[in-house]
């Protein structure tokens, strides 16, 4: 091979491997586009948990991988009549009774998830669940359980412990809807 094939082939290898790597951090930004307009808040959230982008991209697949594989479905019109009525019941007893309130209002956030189809286990994994679908509202779920456990501990005041109901309601208001969530693709 004389000198000016070799320098065409050192060129044509330069040219694929600048191809490839702008293929490469095209895809990874498209992916990264793709998770943040799904995820909202939560991926702010995940990325600075996780220290870094790609991990915490991975994270967030992962969620949504797992969430694909529940049947998440609609509640009837019975069963939201009746949350809706248990939850205005709730919300009544706040006055009289405001730890217990936020006691019940986290059980019945809990009952509406199970009954849309989210598994309920334990709750960070809840909130992981919850976070593929509802994103922007996981947070509020987070603060109202925060201030549910410093309760326990005694440790909330009752702006606390109305903060938490107003946190709860915002998530429960979010899974009465209609409709099963429409998923936006997550995977580059």
């Amino acid at each position: 091979m004389d000198q000016h094939q070799m320098t065409l082939v050192i060129a044509a290898i330069v040219v694929v491997v600048v191809i490839a790597a702008v293929a490469f951090f095209l895809t990874r930004k498209r992916r990264s586009q793709r998770l943040r307009e799904r995820f909202g808040p939560e991926y702010d959230r995940v990325v600075k948990k996780e220290g870094q982008i790609g991990r915490a991209e991975s994270v967030l697949e992962i969620r949504a991988a797992r969430i694909e594989k529940f049947q998440i479905r609609p509640l009837t019109s019975a069963m939201r009549a009746d949350f809706t009525s248990r939850w205005m019941t709730v919300q009544t007893q706040f006055v009289d009774d405001p730890k217990g309130s936020v006691t019940r209002a986290d059980q019945l956030v809990n009952e509406v998830m199970k009954a849309r189809g989210y598994p309920v286990a334990d709750f960070d994994q809840r909130t992981a669940d919850i976070s593929v679908d509802h994103p922007v509202v996981v947070e509020n779920y987070r603060a109202a359980h925060d201030i549910a456990l410093r309760h326990s501990r005694g440790q909330a005041s009752t702006e606390d412990l109305r903060r938490a109901m107003v946190h709860y309601r915002s998530l429960f208001d979010e899974l009465l809807q209609d409709s099963v969530p429409v998923r936006k693709e997550a995977r580059a």
